[in-house]
C-alpha cells in the first residue's frame, strides 16, 4: 500500500516532498519540493501538523484543508488530524514526507464547504482559560516567530490619533453558509453604515482564517475594498494566525493581535484596539481586547431584524473617546452602551 501511495504520488503533478535536513528539540528545518522547486520552511517541534500545514500552504498555495500528507510506517490519520504535534511524530532525516494537494483557483468552492466551528470558549471558566494561554512562554514564542514570518501589506496608510478596529468575516460581517445567487443578499444589515460611521475615530482591519485570496474576492463583492465613505487599513488571513493548546479544549488556532502592534508600534497597541469576532477562542491571545459579536447566520430570515452592528456603532463611537480600551469588558458592552446613553456626554 505505502509503495502504490508513493508511486501515484510521484505521477501526480500536485504532489510535493517534504524531507528533514536537521531535526532539533527546538526546530525543524524541512526541504519542500513542489512542482519542480525545492523551498525552505521552519517549525518547530512544539507546531502542530495543522501548522505544519500552514506553512507547506505559504510556500505552495495549496490550502491547508486540500493538502494530504503521506509518511513512511505511519498512520496517515495522524497527518490528518491537524491538532497533533510534530513531537509526537517520528520526524526523521533520512526519510521522506509526500504532500499530494491541488491549487484551487475556483475559490468560492471554500464557501459552505468547511465544517461548523463551534466556540466551546463558551462553556466553562473560560477568563482562566485565556490566561493562561497569553501567559504561556511557548505561545509568546510562537507569535515572535508569526511575527518575522508574516510581514502585513498596507492597503491604506494608519492614521495618527485612529484606534484600531479588527473585524472577523464569516458570521460577523457575511453569512458564508447560506447560499444566494448575489454575495450581497448574505451581507450582514447595515454593513457599509457601520464601517462609515467606525472610520472617523478607527483605521479598520478584516482578519478572516481563510486565504488571501477569498479575503480580498469576498470583500471586493460586497463593496467594502471600493466605498468611498470609508477604507481599510489592511486584510490579513490564516497565514497570520497561530496555533496554541489548551489543556482542557486542545489544539486551535487562534489570532494574536500582538502580530499588528509590533509591526505598527507607533500607531497600534493593547489601549486602542478592539477586535470584533464571533468566536471567542480567536483572541484568546488578547482577551482583553475581544468582543463577542452574535454571529450572523441565515442571512435570507434573519436579515430584517438584525440589529446587531447599529448597536455595535454605538458603543465604538461611546468608547472611543477613552484612553484606554483594555481596561473595558466587553462581554458588558450592551450595558455600557445604556448607561452612555442616558448620561449627557461631556464636550
Amino acid at each position: 500500500m505505502a509503495a502504490s501511495a508513493s508511486a501515484s504520488a510521484s505521477a501526480s503533478a500536485s504532489a510535493s516532498t517534504v524531507t528533514s535536513s536537521s531535526v532539533s528539540e527546538e526546530e525543524l528545518t524541512l526541504t519542500v519540493k513542489w512542482s519542480g522547486k525545492e523551498y525552505k520552511v521552519r517549525v518547530c517541534a512544539d507546531d502542530s501538523v495543522g501548522e505544519l500545514k500552514r506553512r507547506i500552504c505559504e510556500l505552495t498555495t495549496v490550502l491547508p484543508k486540500r493538502q494530504k500528507l503521506l509518511y513512511p510506517k505511519l498512520i496517515a490519520t495522524r497527518l490528518a488530524d491537524d491538532s497533533v504535534l510534530l513531537s509526537q511524530l517520528p520526524l526523521k532525516s533520512s526519510l521522506k514526507m509526500t504532500m499530494i494537494g491541488t491549487i484551487e483557483d475556483d475559490l468560492l468552492v471554500e464557501q459552505g464547504d468547511s465544517p461548523e466551528v463551534i466556540d466551546d470558549f463558551n462553556l466553562g471558566n473560560e477568563e482562566a482559560v485565556e490566561v493562561q494561554i497569553k501567559d504561556k512562554d511557548v505561545n509568546k514564542q510562537k507569535l515572535r516567530r508569526r511575527i518575522d514570518q508574516y510581514k502585513i501589506e498596507l492597503k491604506n496608510p494608519c492614521r495618527e490619533g485612529k484606534k484600531l478596529l479588527v473585524l472577523d468575516i464569516d458570521y460577523t460581517l457575511f453569512d458564508h453558509r447560506s447560499t444566494a445567487e448575489n454575495p450581497l443578499e448574505l451581507m450582514r444589515p447595515y454593513l457599509h453604515e457601520f464601517l462609515t460611521a467606525a472610520y472617523a475615530e478607527y483605521d479598520i482591519m478584516i482578519w478572516s482564517a481563510t486565504s488571501i485570496k477569498w479575503v480580498e474576492l469576498k470583500m471586493g463583492q460586497l463593496g467594502v475594498l471600493s466605498n468611498p465613505n470609508y477604507k481599510i487599513t489592511a486584510l490579513l488571513d490564516h497565514l497570520a494566525m497561530i496555533t496554541v493548546q489548551s489543556d482542557s479544549r486542545g489544539i486551535f488556532d487562534c489570532k494574536p493581535l500582538g502580530l499588528i502592534w509590533a509591526q505598527f508600534p507607533e500607531f497600534y497597541s493593547s489601549k486602542n484596539t478592539i477586535m470584533f469576532d464571533d468566536l471567542r477562542r480567536n483572541f484568546v491571545m488578547n482577551p482583553q481586547n475581544g468582543l463577542i459579536i452574535k454571529p450572523f447566520r441565515k442571512a435570507h430570515a434573519n436579515r430584517d431584524n438584525d440589529q446587531e452592528l447599529v448597536k455595535l456603532t454605538q458603543y465604538l463611537l461611546a468608547i472611543a473617546e477613552l484612553d484606554d480600551l483594555s481596561t473595558l469588558n466587553h462581554n458588558h458592552w450592551e450595558r455600557f452602551t445604556e448607561d452612555n446613553v442616558k448620561r449627557p456626554r461631556h464636550a
